[in-house]
């Protein structure tokens, strides 16, 4: 063989070597991409996008606060819509026992969520997220210089309260019972913002109602504290339901509630640290 054919020949190796390296690393980082893909791709679906309709039961205390939350968290999860139904905790409570279809209960007390979790209707333990205090709802400007809560037993002076079943009810009459006194409304009514409604109406001189309630009111009423409102402050659960039709998106937005976020919303709101 002559000297020019055997560099020939060498060269023609050499370049073989060359494209067999490269086919190897093409292939390598073909494999690594694909590989790359399919753990992205798992990754997404471990975590499935939240989708649906989330139906909240809740004390009507929780109207403004929880409204602004619904809102929230369907702007933070789109293709979702989270309804309410506002009331009487023990209205709520007793329609979910007879089976109205709901994914989460918020109650105005341990009390009422009770007669839910003994009727075997909530999955898991409720947990409380907030707590609530009483104040005197007046009419603006305070004309009847209402300054306690033995003022209210004045003769004349037309006060509503909560239903005695309903929390804020309950609670009022706690107070009452702590200091001895004794009152007779003008009318009980079926829940807290009923009972404001009445003064904000001027069909009634003063309320017990929740600070929050008053906060939410503003010009048209004005609040007066009294101090045995510290003896019947509420504490709120929350739970989710055992028939819920949306767990996934029914747990998410509970956890919005108990979340730092939620609960800023919720003090901004005049409630109180659970």
């Amino acid at each position: 063989m002559t000297r020019s054919a055997h560099r020939t020949r060498r060269t023609l190796q050499v370049a073989g070597a060359g494209a067999a390296a490269l086919l190897a690393l093409t292939a390598c980082s073909s494999s690594d991409s694909d590989s790359g893909s399919a753990k992205s791709g798992s990754s997404s679906s471990a975590s499935p996008k939240l989708s649906g309709t989330v139906t909240v039961f809740a004390a009507a205390s929780l109207q403004e606060s929880f409204t602004t939350l619904g809102k929230e968290f369907e702007k933070e999860h789109p293709g979702t819509k989270v309804t309410f139904s506002f009331g009487g905790s023990d209205t709520l409570a007793a329609s979910i026992t007879s089976g109205a279809p709901a994914d989460v209960f918020a109650s105005a007390s341990p009390k009422t969520m009770k007669i839910v979790t003994d009727a075997g209707d909530a999955s898991g333990t409720p947990a409380t997220f907030v707590r609530n205090q009483l104040e005197i709802a007046t009419l603006p400007g305070n004309p009847d210089k209402i300054s306690s809560l033995k003022d209210l037993t004045r003769s004349g002076l037309k006060v509503v309260l909560c239903d005695k079943e309903v929390p804020c009810g309950a609670a009022a009459q706690t107070a009452l019972e702590a200091s001895s006194l004794k009152l007779t409304p003008v009318s009980y009514e079926q829940d807290v913002k009923a009972a404001l409604t009445k003064v904000e109406l001027k069909e009634a001189d003063a309320a017990v109602v929740y600070k929050t309630d008053v906060q939410a009111a503003g010009d048209k009423v004005e609040g007066v504290e009294f101090p045995e409102s510290a003896d019947a402050v509420n504490d709120y659960p929350i739970a989710l339901l055992k028939n819920a039709q949306n767990t996934e998106t029914a747990e998410a937005f509970i956890e919005l509630v108990k979340s730092t976020e939620g609960q800023k919303v919720l003090t901004e709101a005049g409630f109180l640290n659970p």
